[in-house]
C-alpha cells in the first residue's frame, strides 16, 4: 500500500500510528517537505493542503473486529492523499487522540447486543471532558457480530448524538468470520472517509 508508513495494529500498546501520504505534484522549490504540501490544482495554481487527522479505534478479542479494522485501514491507505491514520484499540485511545481527529471510526464487536465493554469504556473516559469541542465530528462504525449488530449499533449511534458528531456513513456489519464481501465493504469504508476528508467534503 503506497504511503503506509507502519506496519498496522502492532505494538503491546496497541497505538500505532499511519501516514497515508502519496507524493505532491513539485514544481521547483514551491513545495517544501514537511507536514503539508503544495499540489496543483486543475487551472495549474498552486495552494496549501492541511494534512487531515482520521483516527480509528477498536476493540477484538477473537480477531474478527481486528482483520475488519485493517481492512478499513487498507482501504483509507488507497484512497488518501494527505491523510494522517491513527489506529488504536480502544484501551489505549484518550481525550487526547479524538480531539486530535477530524474524522473518526470506531470498530467494535458486539456483545450481550452491545457495545464492548473496552469501546463504551473509551466513550465514557471521553465523553464530558469533550463536550463541545468535537461537534460536527464525521464518524462511522464498523461491527462484528454474531445476531444482528443492530442493538450495537443503536447503542453507538445515541452516544454519538451525546458528542455532536456527523453520521456520514451506514454501518458495517459482519457476521461471524469476517467474509471478501464484509472485508470488501470495510475496505471501502475506509476509502470513503479518508477520501472525503481529503477532499473536504465532511
Amino acid at each position: 500500500m503506497r504511503g503506509l508508513h507502519a506496519p498496522p495494529f502492532s505494538g503491546a500498546t496497541g497505538r500505532t500510528e499511519l501516514t497515508i501520504t502519496r507524493p505532491a505534484p513539485t514544481r521547483g522549490a514551491l513545495c517544501p517537505a514537511g507536514t503539508e504540501s503544495r499540489l496543483n490544482d486543475p487551472r495549474g495554481l498552486l495552494y496549501t493542503a492541511r494534512m487531515k487527522h482520521l483516527l480509528l479505534v477498536y476493540s477484538s478479542q477473537s480477531g474478527h473486529t481486528e482483520a475488519l479494522a485493517q481492512a478499513v485501514a487498507a482501504g483509507a491507505a488507497e484512497s488518501a492523499d494527505d491523510v494522517e491514520l491513527r489506529c488504536l484499540r480502544a484501551d489505549a485511545a484518550g481525550l487526547e487522540d479524538l480531539l486530535w481527529a477530524n474524522g473518526l471510526l470506531i470498530g467494535t464487536p458486539e456483545n450481550f447486543g452491545y457495545l464492548s465493554g473496552l469501546v463504551k469504556d473509551f466513550l465514557d473516559r471521553t465523553y464530558y471532558p469533550a463536550q463541545s469541542k468535537v461537534t460536527g465530528l464525521p464518524w462511522a462504525m464498523f461491527v462484528s457480530a454474531d445476531n444482528d449488530g443492530s442493538g450495537a449499533v443503536r447503542a453507538l449511534e445515541r452516544i454519538a448524538l451525546g458528542y455532536g458528531w456527523s453520521k456520514v456513513a451506514e454501518p458495517v456489519i459482519s457476521h461471524g468470520v469476517p467474509d471478501a464481501e464484509a472485508l470488501r465493504q470495510c475496505r471501502e469504508l475506509g476509502q470513503a472517509m479518508a477520501a472525503g476528508l481529503g477532499c473536504g467534503i465532511f
